[in-house]
């Protein structure tokens, strides 16, 4: 008989996040873009990549006169991930290393990015196609997380770690005492559980997915052997597996 091991965790650090729906609206003009995030742009053109989705320069065999904000993206995610681990690091002097990975994953995935721009107001400065931003473009969690990373190297790019830090440090340092910021999201609760009764690790597929680009649905499906399947549904595959996470480890802890 499986022993009935309790494991603590929390679910909300998955949240069903949505934005505020927004009406198909011509951006914001970027002038006031600098003031709301604390810092005065040497170079402007970082700051206009920054919010500029690929669709408004790209496709249709032209070749982009502008940039995106897709490479920046990829710097800003690099930035925050070492000034949040910096951070942690220092604050948390007696954390042990799981402590911080959950503190850390807690601030840098794509809810909370998507959340700290929706509180910004960010969304209604970005700029793309038409089209997509009439289908709701301005309102999907993922661009607006990869908006803010962009911004981030922006601001890293014009003034260094100094001012990257100093808006990191105005936007996320409030967070990082939230109650569930170190707790165990429902994934990582249960791999522990399996592994501390030792059985194998979860499997997880999408059996699932629907709804327009801007607005995707996932149904996802995990597996532990020998026991029946559990499922979980989301508006991102994280968020989903999250929920089937949950349902198992309900199941396997009896209720």
């Amino acid at each position: 008989m499986v022993r009935n091991l309790e494991i603590s965790y929390s679910n909300s650090l998955e949240p069903d996040f949505r934005l505020p729906e927004l009406m198909s609206v011509p951006p914001k003009n970027l002038e006031d873009l600098p003031d709301l995030i604390g810092h005065e742009f040497k170079d402007l053109s970082l700051l206009t990549a920054a919010v500029t989705h690929s669709s408004l320069i790209k496709g249709k065999g032209r070749k982009a006169a502008q940039d995106d904000y897709d490479r920046l993206e990829f710097l800003g995610d690099r930035v925050l991930g070492l000034i949040i681990s910096e951070e942690l690091f220092r604050r948390f002097e007696e954390a042990e290393a799981g402590q911080l990975s959950r503190r850390y994953n807690a601030q840098v995935r794509r809810e909370t990015l998507a959340e700290i721009g929706a509180e910004m107001g960010l969304q209604a400065y970005i700029r793309m196609a038409a089209d997509l931003a009439a289908t709701g473009g301005r309102d999907n969690p993922a661009i607006l997380s990869d908006v803010m990373e962009a911004v981030i190297a922006a601001v890293y790019l014009d003034g260094g770690i100094r001012a990257a830090k100093k808006f990191i440090k105005s936007r996320w340092w409030p967070r990082f005492d939230h109650k569930d910021a170190s707790r165990k999201d429902a994934k990582s609760a249960l791999q522990e559980w399996l592994a501390k009764m030792g059985r194998p690790l979860p499997a997880y597929s999408i059996i699932e997915e629907t709804g327009p680009d801007h607005d995707r649905h996932f149904k996802v499906m995990v597996e532990v052997p020998d026991y029946a399947p559990a499922t979980g549904s989301g508006p991102s595959k994280r968020a989903a597996e999250q929920k089937a996470a949950a349902a198992m480890l309900k199941e396997l802890q009896g209720g």
